[in-house]
């Protein structure tokens, strides 16, 4: 069965490891040049890991474009494997190999659809995840299932980056025993229920603003949302500094503190404590923008600039 894989991130490349390691050698793989590695926060460079297994390398601005397609109906797929590549394929592009192409999305479709998936998993406090092998079709993440994992975690404390991992472990997972069963003439393709179905919208890196006259779980959950491998939430300090908050916890000392929403009420080393506006804290265990701390009864806010 001849493969082209289609990929940019780092799901991208433990997915196509994986391939390798069973033995399912892409004979194209498709990738970002890397003057465009800015266009995503967890961008992977594909090229040593394909040319080290004898996959040839095309590089591409645009997936739909006729260069790229041309390059791919040149080899005459079977299949085309879409992980990890924010752009929409097109009919014609969907059109070239011979039984479709697969796309991934790391969500329990047809539940959480559309884009930014991981930070809106942690901010709706989910607890059930799903990982979804899926045939593209028109309407983005609609078409039939070509496999599925679920896993659980605490939304109380799962970080966006913990998160993140999880699914490329439980992507690599799957992508083996799917290349095996389409090999063998098993072609598995589950209609999507549209009744449990639901859209994520994009989330832009100004939407990781903090407003500190919420309530102390919700901050603590936009800080784990946001952080790595995404831009971050953060906040400003008095003198107009940029802080970006990637560790936290709850207080421990629940109703010590008295203040202001956005004012630090302790600091110990680099960890600083914020009172939030439901009269609750958080501790801020790490951050990156300045060199030290905002200083003790300060208000945290926007810019002022």
């Amino acid at each position: 069965m001849k493969t082209v894989f289609v990929g940019a991130v780092e799901g991208s490349l433990k997915a196509l490891n994986a391939l390798y390691d069973a033995g399912h050698i892409p004979e194209m793989v498709v990738t970002l040049p890397p003057e465009l590695a800015h266009r995503h926060s967890d961008y992977a460079d594909l090229a040593p890991v394909a040319k080290a297994h004898g996959s040839t390398l095309h590089l591409t601005r645009k997936s739909d474009s006729e260069e790229t397609i041309a390059a791919i109906r040149a080899i005459d797929p079977d299949l085309v494997l879409v992980i990890g590549w924010s752009q929409l394929c097109g009919a014609e592009f969907r059109a070239v190999p011979k039984l479709g192409c697969i796309g991934y999305h790391p969500s329990d479709l047809p539940k959480l659809r559309g884009r930014a998936v991981l930070p809106w998993t942690i901010l709706l406090g989910e607890q059930t995840i799903g990982s979804s092998l899926f045939w593209l079709g028109e309407g983005a993440d609609t078409g039939p299932i070509a496999a599925k994992a679920r896993f659980t975690v605490d939304p109380d404390t799962i970080k966006v980056r913990e998160l993140y991992d999880r699914h490329i472990e439980a992507l690599a997972d799957m992508l083996p025993p799917l290349m095996d069963r389409i090999a063998a003439g098993d072609v598995p393709r589950e209609p999507q229920d549209e009744d449990g179905a639901s859209t994520c919208a994009l989330r832009r890196p100004e939407d990781g603003l903090i407003d500190w006259n919420w309530p102390a779980a919700d901050i603590h959950r936009l800080i784990r949302a946001a952080g790595p491998p995404y831009p971050g939430a953060f906040t400003y300090t008095v003198n107009g500094v940029k802080l970006v908050l990637t560790d936290v916890r709850h207080t421990p000392r629940k109703g010590y503190y008295i203040g202001i929403p956005g004012q630090v009420q302790n600091i110990e080393g680099r960890v600083f404590t914020v009172y939030c506006g439901d009269g609750n804290c958080i501790d801020i265990l790490d951050w990156t923008g300045a060199d030290t701390s905002p200083k003790i009864h300060t208000k945290l806010g926007k810019s002022t600039t």
